[in-house]
């Protein structure tokens, strides 16, 4: 089994007398700096002047400057704006300003793996990717605990590059849950292949498809809704808190039967091979082309797409359901 570090196994006074800058104030970036604040360290943080981040990171006592100051007053710069902005603020208002000896900091891999970032040589560049949202890395250091995180190195201009992103990680909360070592590559290439074939892509794919064939086959839209959709969630935190052996454990047997005997028929030889097609494109970087070049055009097929599927008759009716259960406005 792979090994997880605990905050024991960290030399966190590597950070001391340091100045971090969290680049964006957004998911992970409100959580993070919170975080790394709280831990005692110094950070400072950068947004858009006037925009609602920027006066959130003033609700939460942080005094917000441009990314260009964050980078000159900074000695590491994590960047937390979203992937397709990454390589423009890096550009415009980081590069200029990245000396020898600073290091630059990232949560997900995408534009240094696909080489939309080059950085300097005489930098370090490491990686802290906590696994869970903003909220529950928050959430889960202001209860004490914390949310585990992978840990990568992509550059060790100082030789203490691995020192200063475990010590981070420790800074976020990671470190008492467990840190994780990567690498860039790595957290890149199987985060994609999560995110589109099983946690969204998948998923959603198969929610539309099974409501689709009981709605076609003449049964009520609304009772569609409740066994392909809402129900999802309770089979999913199941697995999350336990694994699929005890999501089976607790349904009764004849779901379990179900499980067994007809998932395999819904995955089959011909959807593993479309995974494999899947996965090559991520690895071959064809993925990556094509949302950067969707990117430079304006979006034009991200935005269709979006419309589409906003106005499937799931959307309609799942609304009208939702209504009906007022704990779930309480949840938002």
């Amino acid at each position: 089994m792979a090994k997880f570090y605990k905050e024991k196994d960290v030399d966190t006074s590597v950070l001391k007398g340091k100045k971090i800058a969290v680049i964006g104030y957004g998911s992970q970036g409100h959580a993070q700096a919170q975080n790394l604040r709280d831990s005692g360290l110094d950070v400072i943080v950068a947004e858009v002047e006037g925009s609602p981040n920027w006066r959130l990171a003033e609700e939460h006592g942080f005094d917000p400057v441009s990314a260009t100051e964050a980078t000159q007053q900074a000695d590491i710069i994590q960047i937390l704006v979203p992937d397709e902005v990454q390589k423009f603020v890096y550009h415009d208002h980081i590069a200029p300003h990245l000396k020898s000896g600073k290091a630059l900091v990232f949560s997900h891999g995408f534009n240094i793996h696909f080489s939309q970032i080059e950085p300097p040589a005489d930098v370090d560049v490491y990686m802290v990717a906590p696994k869970g949202p903003g909220h529950l890395v928050r959430r889960m250091y202001e209860q004490g605990t914390g949310v585990p995180s992978l840990v990568a190195i992509y550059q060790d201009a100082s030789g203490n590059a691995r020192k200063l992103a475990f010590a981070h990680a420790c800074g976020i909360g990671a470190g008492k849950a467990g840190m994780l070592e990567t690498s860039f590559k790595e957290e890149t290439e199987t985060d994609l292949f999560g995110e589109q074939v099983i946690l969204c892509g998948g998923l959603t794919s198969l929610i539309k498809a099974a409501f689709e064939t009981l709605v076609d086959a003449g049964y009520q839209p609304e009772i569609a809704y409740f066994e392909c959709l809402h129900e999802v969630k309770l089979i999913a935190d199941l697995v999350y808190e336990k694994g699929i052996t005890y999501m089976r454990y607790s349904i009764s047997d004849t779901a379990e039967y179900g499980d067994l005997t007809r998932g395999p028929r819904v995955v089959t030889d011909e959807t593993r091979q479309e995974l494999k097609k899947i996965l090559k494109e991520i690895q071959e970087g064809r993925f990556a082309r094509e949302w950067i070049l969707e990117n430079q055009a304006g979006r034009p097929s991200f935005k269709a797409l979006r419309a589409k599927d906003a106005v499937h008759p799931i959307e309609k009716v799942g609304k009208e359901l939702r209504d009906l259960m007022p704990w779930l406005k309480d949840s938002k």
